[in-house]
Formats: structure tokens, C-alpha cells, sequence
């Protein structure tokens, strides 16, 4: 039986992968980098630990101790923790950082990624097992996109490629074909949030995977925490890229969007 570690954050998509992963016949090692990981995953996996994202030594000993050759990276970690002095950075990872020309995320999770290479462990594809929660094209909900909410999702879809492609952020809120708010080191949530502020409502969301995405992190995740606060900021709509991005908790988010009038287009 095939060993395979898991460096969880929060969300339900580090739950889902450890299910799948042992339904396969993986023995699931996982490792609960930051405060709030799912409580369910120590139910799912077959030893569970919590180490900071911080202490990079700990983590890669642990694993290597475990028997664990290959690595997958879900749920969400983030960068703000670094930056505000949220968590203790042990000496291998203040090296790592120092090395940086920038720190972007895909920079970061490059160096992260080569780290646990020169350590012999390999870093999966992030969706290797859950492709099943990747959604095709075509509208999810009951109602479909009005003419002016089309506008704004494929306007809102360009503008969220292009921050992308500048490795900003994976999400945009929009409206009347203007951008109200961009992801950065923030997140989601809190850019949706700030969107819906700042448009008074009536806000559109695009969320999708940047032209040259890696798919061994930062894959484009939706989940019930989006919905919640595409509801909070008065969005009436949601465009997400087919076959690039996981909807996490599929039922529960359709339900939520149906339940407030929010379409939700997969293009």
C-alpha cells in the first residue's frame, strides 16, 4: 500500500482528497499546517499531525519518517501569515525566503515545491484525485445569467486571467463592466467582500486558474465560504473555469446560490 502525504489547509478539500486517497488504497499521512484545519480530517487520514507552515524542518521530517515519498498541497495557507508575524519561522524556511527575488506565490510555492524535491518528495497534481469536482461549461443553477450579469462575468473572466497571468490573484468582483475589487494577498473571501462594498451590491464574481497554472498548488477552489460571502456582498453571480477549477461541497453550494437568486456560470 502506497504512502502519501497531505500538507492540509483550511477547507473541505484536504477532507475530500484524504477520503478519495484511501478509498484508493493510499495510506494518508497528513499535516495540518495553520490554525483552523477541518477537525474531520483526523478522522479521514491515518495519522494526522499539526505542525505551523513555518516550521518546514519539522514538517519534511515528519513525513520522511512516515515513509512518505510523494506530497499533495490542498487547502487554503495564507501568504498574509508570513508577512504579519502570525507564525515562527524556523531557520531552513528564512533561508528559503531570503533566497526569493520576489515574493510572489507561485515563487514562494516553487521554492516550497523544490525544497521537498531535494528531500525526495515529489509533489502531486493538486486535482489528481479529485477531478470529479472539476465542473464542466454550463450554468449550475436554476437561474441563468441575465444579459448584463453575462456581460460582466465574461468581462470579470478576461480581468481575472490577467491578474493571473501577473500572479496577483485568481478572482475578481465586478460590476456594470468595472472592476470593483482584485484578490491579492487577502484572499478571496475578503476581496468578494470588499467588491460587494464597494459596488453597494449587485456585485458579479469571477473566480479561475491562472493561464500557466501550476496543478501542484493554488488550484481555484469554490466552496460553501465563497458562497457565504458572495451572499454577504450581494453578488448576484459567479463564473468559474471549466475543467480548472474544484467546487468543493457541490449540493450545499447550489443550494446556497439557488436559495439567494445567485447564477452560477462554469465557462
Amino acid at each position: 500500500m502506497k504512502t502519501i502525504g497531505l500538507l492540509a489547509g483550511v477547507g473541505r478539500l484536504p477532507v475530500e482528497f484524504a477520503r478519495a486517497a484511501r478509498g484508493m488504497g493510499f495510506t494518508v499521512i497528513a499535516v495540518g499546517v495553520v490554525p483552523g484545519v477541518d477537525t474531520e480530517l483526523e478522522q479521514v487520514a491515518d495519522k494526522a499531525y499539526h505542525i505551523s507552515v513555518g516550521q518546514l524542518q519539522e514538517i519534511i521530517t515528519t513525513l520522511k519518517n512516515a515513509g512518505v515519498t510523494e506530497v499533495t498541497m490542498l487547502g487554503k495557507v495564507t501568504k498574509e501569515l508570513m508577512f504579519t508575524g502570525a507564525v515562527q519561522l524556523d531557520s531552513r524556511i528564512q533561508k528559503l525566503l531570503a533566497s526569493l527575488t520576489d515574493n510572489s506565490d507561485d515563487s514562494i510555492m516553487l521554492a516550497f515545491v523544490r525544497e521537498l524535491a531535494g528531500e525526495g518528495l515529489g509533489v502531486l497534481d493538486q486535482t489528481a484525485l479529485l477531478r470529479t469536482l472539476m465542473p464542466g461549461p454550463g450554468v449550475l443553477t436554476n437561474r441563468k445569467p441575465t444579459e448584463e450579469e453575462q456581460a460582466d462575468l465574461e468581462f470579470g473572466f478576461a480581468m481575472a486571467k490577467e491578474i493571473g497571468r501577473l500572479d496577483i490573484g485568481q478572482t475578481v468582483v465586478v460590476k456594470n463592466c468595472a472592476v470593483m475589487a482584485v484578490e491579492a494577498i487577502e484572499g478571496t473571501d475578503v476581496c468578494i467582500r470588499r467588491g460587494g462594498e464597494l459596488g453597494r451590491g449587485g456585485v458579479r464574481v469571477a473566480k479561475v486558474a491562472k493561464p500557466n497554472q501550476d496543478m501542484r498548488f493554488d488550484v481555484p477552489a469554490v466552496g460553501p465560504n465563497t458562497m457565504e460571502s458572495m451572499i454577504i456582498a450581494g453578488a448576484t453571480a459567479l463564473v468559474m473555469e471549466a475543467g480548472k477549477t474544484l467546487l468543493v461541497d457541490r449540493e450545499t453550494v447550489i443550494k446556497m446560490a439557488n436559495d439567494h437568486g445567485i447564477t452560477i456560470l462554469v465557462m
